[in-house]
Formats: structure tokens, sequence, C-alpha cells
């Protein structure tokens, strides 16, 4: 690492404001080049780019108003009082994506490695406060070794102060990890609390214990991009929500997801002016959905037919992918959409996309974010597996989520909505403001096929032709209590629609339910099911 010291002071009273402007030009010209070319290179050499030209990237051209810059550690020992290079290996700022203000710092790997000491912490948390004082997102781009093992538990602390602001922040303004390079140990944590994790395939991992630790522990041999590599975690742990190949998609998506979210918890998403007309009609949607429930389909298809020019942005897209949650908008204004994906396990819910969906859900409803939900569900993935895991616990989690979401929440039933599934799927009975439903959609307990087998065991085992008994029987349930009209008939859907018409009663749902307020009890928190 190159030494980095800073120029001579000038003597009082030789030179005038000129030299002190002169060296002041000097100096940042030195804090803005980092420690050496040779860094730079080897920056590079990795496929990375550096915290600038990240920074550059991610803000509006010309924005960024840096915090900090000359911040320098006072750490000595192990060799650091000769080694005080200016950022102290964190840049720290505010800038603008698309005119609205957001908050950002970068490791900068170039300087220790980007590893966290008591003066760096000092910036992050800085600035952090200054996010929360100004209603303001934050975005972080990691990129750093950890904690700086020469300035000992003063590096542990700062973590801590990071945690806890992560915390604080947490629901008021929107909060961005970024992943752009190693992020282990304790520094983990704070992308984990954060709302959403982006990570680059091949340059960025996560992880609490390295692979080293990992053999030494448990004799397992493992690659880092094996352990925590983006992929890893975009579709087997689901800490990450998205992967991308390279910096610059990674960086173009995180501003196009700004683009969907609102400065804050007091304010509503942006608006933007659509050219797609809100009556326009989804014929596609009439062949596309089977008739047949168990024959599956691409539910994307769906959601990409009814919202507008068919744009939206699906969040946890390689976890979990029986069930799709994403941003889009209709009519110009962003909704959440959380809906069943047929074409995975039948679109049933499990462990994982009741996690998924969740944690969506609470997201949409700490930003002002309204839900559209899209079911098609046969039930909860029975098993053994799923019973010792938790699926109790953890199908509660979406229960939770919905009940207490007060934004504006519309359903509407595709095809089947059975059992438990169709009452945490954002029933009228837990509090859907509207809930419609396709001309052949099945609301019952279970399918009619399970539902005869139980209430007609006795008769059909005593029959001569049990088969065609059983049929029978299947055919008299379905037509008694699983026909399209029976929820209507009984209040617990407002209407039944023609498929082509969802984007336009989604719209003029919306737009009714804009000024909804809904007023929780009072109460320090709930205890939500973990």
């Amino acid at each position: 690492m190159t030494t980095t010291t800073a120029p001579a002071p000038l003597t009082a009273g030789t030179g005038g404001t000129h030299s002190h402007v002169a060296e002041l030009h000097a100096i940042r010209a030195q804090a803005m080049a980092g420690p050496s070319e040779q860094a730079t290179a080897a920056q590079h050499a990795k496929g990375k780019l550096t915290a600038r030209e990240r920074i550059g990237l991610l803000l509006d051209e010309g924005s960024f108003q840096e915090v900090e810059q000359l911040r320098r550690h006072r750490a000595t020992g192990f060799g650091l009082e000769t080694r005080k290079p200016y950022t102290d290996g964190v840049i720290t700022g505010w800038g603008t994506v698309e005119g609205r203000t957001v908050f950002v710092y970068a490791h900068d790997f170039r300087i220790f490695g980007g590893a966290l000491g008591e003066a760096h912490a000092t910036k992050i948390h800085k600035i952090m406060d200054m996010a929360l004082a100004a209603g303001a997102p934050l975005v972080s781009l990691n990129d750093g070794a950890g904690a700086r093992i020469q300035e000992g538990v003063s590096a542990l602390a700062g973590y801590g102060g990071i945690f806890q602001r992560n915390t604080k922040a947490s629901g008021v303004i929107p909060q961005i990890s970024v992943i752009l390079g190693p992020c282990a140990g304790g520094a983990a944590y704070s992308p984990a609390l954060t709302d959403f994790v982006f990570m680059v395939r091949d340059t960025s991992q996560m992880f609490i214990t390295g692979p080293d630790v990992v053999r030494a522990v448990t004799g397992e041999e493992i690659t880092q991009n094996g352990l925590g590599g983006a992929d890893v975690h975009a579709e087997t742990s689901g800490v990450c929500h998205f992967a991308y190949d390279d910096e610059e998609t990674c960086l173009a998506e995180v501003r196009y997801l700004l683009s969907m979210l609102p400065q804050n918890n007091r304010e509503a998403p942006p608006a933007v002016r659509t050219a797609d007309p809100a009556s326009r009609r989804g014929e596609m949607l009439l062949d596309h959905v089977p008739a047949d429930g168990s024959r599956p389909y691409d539910m994307t298809a769906v959601i990409g037919e009814i919202v507008d020019d068919g744009e939206y942005l699906e969040v946890h897209e390689h976890w979990a992918r029986n069930i799709v949650c994403a941003l889009a908008r209709l009519d110009g204004q962003v909704v959440g959409i959380v809906a069943n994906q047929p074409r995975t396990l039948a679109g049933v819910l499990d462990i994982h996309a009741s996690e998924k969906a969740a944690r969506f859900v609470q997201m949409c409803d700490a930003f002002n974010i309204p839900l559209v939900t899209l079911l098609d569900v046969p039930g909860f993935l029975p098993g053994v597996g799923q019973e010792h895991g938790g699926i109790i616990r953890h199908g509660a989690k979406l229960l939770y989520a919905y009940c207490s979401a007060t934004v504006p929440r519309i359903s509407l039933v595709l095809r089947k909505a059975y059992g438990g599934a169709y009452i945490v799927m954002d029933s009228q009975s837990i509090g859907a403001d509207l809930t419609y439903a396709w001309p052949a959609n099945e609301i019952a307990v279970m399918g009619a096929e399970g539902a005869a087998g139980v209430i007609f065991r006795r008769r059909i085992a005593e029959a001569a032709d049990p088969e065609a008994m059983r049929q029978k029987l299947v055919k008299e349930y379905r037509a008694e209590l699983m026909h399209p009209y029976y929820a209507a008939e009984r209040g617990l859907v407002d209407d039944v629609i023609d498929p082509a018409a969802t984007r336009e009663v989604l719209i003029r749902s919306l737009a009714m339910l804009q000024r909804k307020h809904a007023d929780l009890p009072s109460r320090k928190h709930g205890n939500p099911p973990q």
C-alpha cells in the first residue's frame, strides 16, 4: 500500500489566499486519485471498478457531493502511523438519481482492502444519520475485507453502530446494499438488515466464515464463489435479491429500482405518465391460462399482460420460484404484485415461498406501495421436511404480513385457491379491500377429488364400481360447492370479471383506494412469527 502524506502546510502570512486554495486543490487531487495507479490497475484487473467509478455510474452525472473526503484515521501501531490515506478507505456523500436525492457510501478496496476502522465507520455513521434525517434512500457499495484487525475492538464497535442505524432506518427510508467484492464476517450483517441486496457474479461474495475456516472446522472443500457467490445467494440462500453479470448492469438496475421506490415512508412512490391505455384489454389471457387447474402456465406472462408496457422488476427471481414478487406500474402508479407460479411446484406455498412473499409484503406496506395478489394455489406443500422445517411458523409470517398491511390490497383468483393457502394469500377474511375472481375460479377447502374422497369414503368403498361412484360424487361436489359463483354468492368475492378486463378493473379499483387510510391499534410493536 502506498504511503499517503499531506503536502507541507504553508507558513502563516505567506502566499495569501491563492496559495491556500492551491494547497487545497493539491490535497483534493491526491484524495481523488487514490493511493496509486498500481492499486487502481489491480482493481481493474479483477474485473472491478473503483469506488468513484461506481458512484459515477449510480448517480446522475455531476451530482455527487462528497462528505469528509479529507478524513484520516488516528490509529497507531502496526505501521498505521505512517499510512494515513485520505478518505480512510470509504467514500461518502449524496447525489441524485433521476433528480431525487440519494445518499451513498462506497468502500475503496485500494485503501486497506476497504477494511473498516474507527474513522471509516464514523464516516458511514454520519452519512447514515444524514440519510435518515433528510428522508432519502441510502445505497451502500460494499467491497471490503471486514474489520481492520490493526484497530481491534474499535473496528467491531464501528460495525455495531452501522447495524443499529440499519435497524433504526428500517421501514423509514429505502436501504439498498450492492455487493461488489468481498463482504465477510460481521460485515455481511449490514446488507442482511437492508431492504434489497444486489450482487455481481464471479466478483462478489458474502459469507460469515470463509472457505479456509470451513475447511478447518468441517473438512469441507469449497471455493469462495461456491460458498457465498452471487448465484448461491440468489438461488439457494435467498440472501441476494438481484444478481447480474457485470457492475454496469447491476448499478443501472439499482437506479431502476430507486425509480420505483418513494424517498421515505411518508411519501408515495413516484408516478409517471404512461401511453399504455388503462382500458387496454388483455385478450391473450383467455388462452394463456388453461381452464384445467392441473395444467401449468407462466404467471409472469400474465403479469406482463396486465401492467404498463409489460414492464416489471421481479424481486428474488431465482429463489423460491413457486411464487413471484414484482414491482410494476398500473396507469403510472407503482404496485407490488404477489403471484403463485403454477410453472414451479404447481404454485404451492412452501417455507421459502412464504418467507419470500412475507418480506416483500412488509416492504411494500412500509413504503406505501399498493398490493395486488394473483392467486392460483393448490395449498401448502405437504411433506415431513416441510412440517419439520416449520411450515406452520413460516406460513404464519406471510399471514402476519398481510394482516398487518394497511396499504390498498386487491386479490384476484385466476383459477384455484384451496385451503389455508387461500386464506393466507390475502383473502377478504384477512383484510383485502377488494377481491375478484375469473369465471373458472375454484375456491374451496380442497380440490374436489380430495374432498369427495374424505366425505364419501364409505359410499365409494361400498359401491359396486368404486371408481365410477367416485367420479360421480366428485362431479356432484364440484357442482354444489366449487362452482365459479359460489364465493360471489356468499359475498366472499366482490365480483367475477372477464379476464381480458383485468387491467382496467385493477386500475379503477386502485384509483378508488388511493386515499385509503387505516389505523392499527396503539402498541410498541407486534411480535411476528419467526
